[in-house]
């Protein structure tokens, strides 16, 4: 055990150490490692059917567990656990350098990817990763390969400077981009080797700004799933049907109609919706304060009709947080059943098919929402066509549910705030997501006194799942070390 005082909190030089370990591993090795990651086309199982016969996750699994393995840290166990017909986990344990220490840190990161998506610069592509002005191009450094390497690298960070922490195990999964349902059996299968987890750490979210530590307080959940409507077994002349044939796009907007106010985009049953709890909008009213219309402005908006640019659902900053992370959205992500354009002749279409991606408010259960989706837009359909939902996932985990923060405990508050002085010379800001991260409130259920350290390095215009996603990496490199700060503050 360390000599040093377990109650000492971290000196100047101290924290000075560690982020110049931290910046140092990152620039030999975590870079690296992730510009290898990126080159892989390890996309998640619902971009990948075939992702078994592949073989592009486990590269990344068996890469990251031999990183992990290499870095030789005193009584490290690590295991890649495979349950048939799953994707992999990563599984670690470093035993408590804190004398008397029973509590454990359970840091949680994942290595499959959303696909490719179009429209990267020229130069850049999903596949081929390219490192420029500290930012690190390609899919998945950002969302979010890097994690299980910083999070090796913060408790290496403590270790080398003498500093005591807890217990700490890691949890990497490969099915997160699917809406994690592969997870739940590996959290119930490993749920007493977990230990007495007493803060989790997530390095899957996103940031305000690249100009301090941000802590996420929510996220939303989401149904994904594909919206079908068949009128016909085959396409046909449109001179000589239309007008008696119902067009499929047609009717398929009648049912979305049932679901959205295609004016305001407002979601019209109410079982979609949750009350916004009051401290919530506070922090973002705070939020608001500090980001003004950087809120919204970060977005890549086209050029508009009057040569200005297109513009948002909201320009007030704290209505466009609140739309963001606490408003049930739709969302229309992929379509199927129309030709390309230059093959688009006169023809009416037998089927319609919509990629349907219905984010919900924290506090809304997204199993029960997929249900609900199911019946609103099957029953009753138009001219009886054939219209059926299909969500994604499997047969009783079909929608992910959100999460809420739990209260912050003092000792997390003023954590936050030194390492984020220390290592980025600015407070602690707390703002609500708009993605989903399923395992949040799968650990909360298991450990309701927890605390949650939820963050990551998805800041202004990183881009996650579309073109041009980027890693900043001189962000990545002050959340390690200020992560390694909170995680010896841990009682």
């Amino acid at each position: 055990m360390n000599a040093r005082d377990p109650l000492q909190p971290i000196q100047p030089d101290e924290a000075s150490a560690i982020a110049a370990f931290a910046n140092r591993t990152w620039d030999e090795e975590i870079v690296p490692a992730i510009t290898n990651y990126i080159a892989i086309p390890a996309k998640s199982p619902m971009f990948d059917a075939q992702w078994e016969q592949h073989g592009y996750i486990d590269k990344v699994v068996r890469d990251a567990a031999t990183w992990v393995e290499g870095k030789q840290v005193a009584g490290l166990k690590l295991e890649v656990i495979r349950l048939p017909g799953r994707t992999p986990v990563i599984f670690f344990e470093v035993p408590a350098t804190k004398a008397g220490s029973t509590d454990t840190i359970c840091l949680y990161g994942h290595l499959d990817k959303q696909p490719e998506f179009n429209g990267w610069r020229n130069d850049l592509g999903p596949w081929t990763p390219k490192y420029e002005n500290g930012l690190l191009y390609g899919r998945g450094g950002a969302d979010d390969g890097y994690a299980v390497y910083a999070s090796l690298t913060a408790i290496l960070a403590l270790d080398k400077q003498g500093i005591p922490r807890p217990r700490c195990v890691g949890l990497i999964e490969s099915c997160e981009e699917s809406g994690s349902f592969d997870l739940p059996a590996y959290v119930d299968m490993l749920k007493d080797r977990l230990g007495n987890v007493s803060l989790v750490v997530c390095l899957d979210s996103g940031a305000g700004n690249y100009d301090q530590l941000w802590l996420t307080t929510s996220l939303r959940g989401n149904v994904t799933g594909t919206l079908r409507v068949e009128i016909l077994t085959e396409g046909v002349h449109s001179g000589d049907s239309s007008g008696l044939v119902p067009s499929s796009f047609r009717i398929l907007r009648q049912v979305l109609d049932r679901l959205e106010d295609s004016k305001t985009g407002e979601l019209l049953p109410q079982s979609f919706h949750c009350e916004i709890p009051a401290d919530r909008r506070e922090q973002a009213r705070a939020t608001a304060q500090i980001l003004g219309d950087e809120v919204w402005k970060r977005f890549p908006w086209a050029c508009g009709a009057d040569g200005g640019p297109t513009l948002p659902t909201s320009t007030d900053p704290l209505q466009a947080l609140i739309n963001r992370t606490w408003k049930p959205t739709l969302s229309v992500t992929g379509v199927d059943g129309f030709p390309a354009l230059k093959d688009a002749g006169n023809v009416l279409r037998p089927y319609t098919a919509f990629k349907l991606s219905l984010r919900l408010p924290p506090l809304v259960d997204g199993n029960e929402a997929a249900q609900k989706l199911k019946a609103l837009l099957e029953d009753n359909a138009p001219y009886n066509a054939k219209v059926t939902f299909n969500a994604d996932g499997r047969v009783g985990a079909q929608g992910a549910s959100g999460w809420n923060a739990p209260s912050l405990s003092p000792w997390l508050e003023d954590a936050l705030n030194t390492a984020s002085q220390a290592h980025f010379g600015a407070p602690c800001g707390y703002i609500g997501q708009g993605g989903t991260i399923p395992l949040m409130s799968m650990l909360q259920k298991s450990f309701p006194a927890a605390q949650m350290m939820v963050c990551g390095v998805l800041g202004p215009k990183s881009n996650a799942h579309g073109p041009n996603e980027f890693l900043h990496v001189p962000y990545g490199k002050k959340l390690t070390a200020a992560v390694a700060q909170v995680m010896a503050a841990c009682p």
